[in-house]
């Protein structure tokens, strides 16, 4: 039986919200022989996720970050009008839209205000910082990893993403171990950690994404999920989606196929 290909993360980030655009990314899903495209953006493209960010700021690298030209440029309502245009499109593969949103525990309910009255196909939380830092950008290093015990950056990492999956906004949990991606690892077992955020996933009825990105963007040898958290989320019975995080049209697919082999065979 052939398998079902989908990629769920892919970014048009640094290009135009147009349907010429966006058909780069399908048209290199057709060519790696993909069924399924998911196509989202960061939350910190759109100016009514601003706010949202401000809490950042505390830090100069991240100030001189969140001002970055690609940031806060677009409006939501100019990407609806994008997805309107491409659903009229006769497409050769199922083709989905959604939010990759920046998730905290203290702007929940900024996030959960802005996204009322929009409608996307799903929504993608993701942890991108904690405790006020960004912890997978370069100078991540200098100002969190360097500092900080990593025994304490993966317990306030993983309770960050447990909030997230607990808050009933997401459909999909984004890149649920990616903390790893500079190799630093703690030396307690994961284990009870891992239970929790599967129990959690299950209960709120919240895919995980195995998510290729930090193996192919930043050289991790896991292609995705670690063994032992795919194993664990696979018993549990929590859905997985294959995702390869492309921010360009070329890296759309990178791995799915090993991905979905992964998950099978582990």
């Amino acid at each position: 039986m052939a398998m079902y290909l989908v990629d769920g993360h892919v970014h048009l980030e640094y290009g135009e919200l147009s349907e010429e655009y966006a058909m780069e990314f399908v048209d290199e899903a057709v060519r790696k022989g993909l069924d399924e495209l998911n196509i989202l953006d960061h939350t910190h493209r759109f100016f009514e996720f601003r706010p949202c960010y401000e809490h950042l700021r505390l830090y100069p690298q991240q100030d001189v970050w969140l001002d970055k030209p690609t940031h806060f440029h677009n409006s939501l309502a100019e990407y609806e009008t994008l997805i309107e245009k491409m659903r009229k499109r006769e497409l050769p593969i199922r083709l989905k839209f959604g939010l990759e949103v920046c998730y905290t525990e203290d702007t929940e309910e900024m996030l959960r205000e802005t996204l009322k009255d929009h409608h996307f196909d799903f929504l993608t939380g993701a942890v991108h910082s904690f405790n006020h830092l960004l912890y997978d950008m370069s100078f991540s290093r200098e100002l969190l990893w360097d500092r900080f015990d990593v025994n304490g950056i993966y317990m306030d990492y993983y309770e960050a993403v447990i909030s997230c999956v607990e808050s009933g906004l997401f459909d999909r949990l984004a890149h649920p171990d990616t903390i790893k991606m500079f190799d630093k690892y703690p030396d307690y077992d994961l284990s009870d950690t891992y239970e929790r955020l599967c129990e959690a996933l299950k209960r709120n009825n919240v895919t995980a994404e195995n998510n290729t990105g930090c193996h192919y963007r930043y050289g991790h040898k896991d292609i995705g999920l670690s063994d032992e958290l795919l194993r664990m989320i696979k018993k549990e019975g929590v859905r997985i989606i294959t995702a390869s995080d492309a921010h360009k049209p070329a890296d759309v697919g990178s791995f799915i196929k090993e991905a979905t082999l992964r998950i099978e065979n582990t």
